[in-house]
């Protein structure tokens, strides 16, 4: 998970999708008291064999519309290729120079213009909550305040801040299938998760 790690881009194989029901979503750190989301997930699993094909897929991410106000999860072992997929999703959207594992800091913030629009710039934020074990962090580093601003947000081990982080628009849990593949879930738990998906097809 340090940039090591062989990885792997979508392959053609994909879930039964579910269902989907109405839904009141509130955007991230505004929860509702009805519910940040009323949605039943859909659930995609995707296969991708090289690190090559990780990075296509990021590129697609990245050329979805809904990616620049989203919050997205990312779980899996130490090396399944978290933060390079990370890395790749950050640089297929612009990011220059070195995009650093956020370990010990917490989280890496990154700015970037918006196109067509000058003098405009958009925020994206890199969590990863490995080391993550007092909620009083949350509130002290001022990461609500983050979630609740507008911008990319991906956060690395997210069940290390269970109970503080909203909820997640796009989920995938990354599972190691051996040196090379990794088995990817992808799971949509909002309308913008939703929107991610459908402009997120498979290179």
């Amino acid at each position: 998970n340090l940039g090591k790690s062989k990885f792997l881009g979508p392959g053609p194989d994909f879930g039964q999708q579910q269902s989907v029901i109405d839904l009141n979503v509130g955007r991230h750190g505004e929860a509702k008291a009805t519910g940040t989301a009323a949605v039943l997930p859909i659930v995609e699993t995707r296969l991708w064999r090289n690190e090559a094909a990780t990075q296509a897929a990021a590129q697609a991410l990245a050329a979805a519309p809904a990616i620049r106000n989203a919050f997205i999860t990312l779980q899996g072992d130490l090396g399944a290729g978290k933060t390079t997929l990370v890395r790749h999703l950050l640089r297929a959207m612009g990011v220059q120079g070195r995009v650093k594992s956020p370990t010990y800091a917490v989280v890496e913030p990154y700015e970037l213009e918006a196109d067509g629009q000058p003098f405009a710039t958009f925020a994206i934020w890199h969590f990863d909550f490995y080391r993550f074990n007092d909620p009083k962090e949350w509130a002290d580093a001022g990461f609500r305040d983050i979630f609740a601003s507008p911008g990319l947000k991906v956060a690395e081990w997210p069940q290390n801040a269970a109970g503080q982080l909203p909820l997640a628009d796009l989920e995938l849990v990354l599972a190691v299938m051996d040196d090379e593949c990794r088995q990817v879930t992808v799971s949509a738990h909002t309308a913008v998760g939703q929107q991610l998906l459908n402009h997120w097809q498979a290179p």
